[in-house]
């Protein structure tokens, strides 16, 4: 058996930078309002005028990915690719990101599991790797989901909280089974799909429906709020415990958690129930929101720039959202 160990990262964010006050001038919110419930500053919006999309996005941080990796594009084996805002309904946006990117026809899988879906996307990648199947797998996320946002004060709610960019890293084969990859721990809870979700369209109430229905807004993203926070702060430590417990580590031994950026208030909570320093946890919800997805990627990607990661130290990857999807992934770098 082999491991996989993460050999480079890379990120992109749109250029358009918008902050609270931006916000406050299109609805009913301020700064202090977003602040105090969810610790986010600004985000980043993907630009039509520029064609950002979720793939071309996920196309510009997989190339520095590479780069930084030391590969080509022909040295990458398969991509997995997780987002929740594609370009299309189908196909699925793996298969832009490889035309994008220019490489042969390797394979190119979706994964749809939302805020968790990076955490999915390593996991798959790294079974991959280790039963010897591929030598190199691309894993990207990215999300351009402003466009799906109620930029009203009736969506207030979820407007203010999402943003779009995009992370990826590279995951290769090593025979040392103490790097890299050491366990990746998944789950999931359908009975509470509805409570953050956007339900339509479906194949059940297509396009034509809303057209001929403008009372019926389940085109917009919904979230009960507090039912999704309670779930949260419980998973995430539960996943976080999980991946520690199957490698005989305790929290003392976490040099940094990377923790789906959701809300402030709830990487804060998971903080201090593992009392980790603020050194030990690495935030930037305050400048791009919850960029779902692609958050941990994105985080991951900057901790790396910033040197925040060094040579064995023990990373800790946890993500919890719709589906209900959490997990995590257990790292010796």
């Amino acid at each position: 058996m082999f491991n996989s160990k993460v050999i480079g990262t890379g990120h992109y964010v749109p250029e358009k930078k918008v902050t609270n006050e931006d916000l406050s001038e299109i609805m009913e919110t301020s700064d202090d309002w977003i602040q105090e419930r969810t610790g986010i500053k600004e985000r980043r919006w993907a630009s039509k005028e520029l064609g950002e999309t979720a793939s071309t996005m996920a196309a510009k941080a997989s190339e520095i990915a590479i780069k930084k990796a030391g590969l080509t594009h022909k040295d990458i084996d398969f991509i997995v690719f997780a987002t929740l805002s594609p370009d299309y309904y189908f196909p699925g946006g793996g298969v832009q990101v490889q035309h994008l990117l220019g490489m042969h026809t390797i394979g190119a899988l979706d994964v749809r599991a939302q805020c968790s879906g990076f955490i999915y996307g390593i996991s798959v990648a790294d079974q991959f790797i280790k039963t010897g199947m591929y030598k190199n797998v691309l894993v990207v996320a990215a999300e351009a989901q402003s466009g799906l946002l109620d930029k009203s004060t009736r969506g207030r709610n979820m407007a203010v909280i999402f943003g779009d960019g995009a992370g990826a890293i590279v995951l290769s084969r090593t025979e040392d089974n103490n790097k890299g990859v050491l366990s990746t721990h998944l789950h999931s809870e359908g009975q509470y799909a509805e409570e953050l979700a956007l339900t339509s369209p479906n194949p059940s109430k297509w396009v034509k429906h809303f057209k001929d229905d403008k009372e019926d807004l389940s085109y917009f993203p919904y979230m009960n709020g507090p039912f999704v926070f309670k779930h949260a702060v419980t998973r995430f430590s539960e996943a976080i415990v999980e991946g520690l417990d199957q490698n005989n580590f305790s929290a003392e031994d976490i040099d940094l958690l990377i923790p789906h950026q959701a809300n402030l208030r709830i990487s804060q909570f998971v903080q201090k129930r593992f009392k980790l320093s603020d050194n030990q946890v690495y935030n930037n919800i305050q400048k791009y929101g919850n960029t779902t997805a692609a958050s941990i990627a994105i985080a991951l990607s900057e901790a790396v720039e910033q040197n925040k990661i060094k040579e064995n130290d023990i990373v800790v990857l946890a993500a919890f959202g719709s589906g209900f999807t959490w997990g995590s992934v257990i790292l010796r770098w």
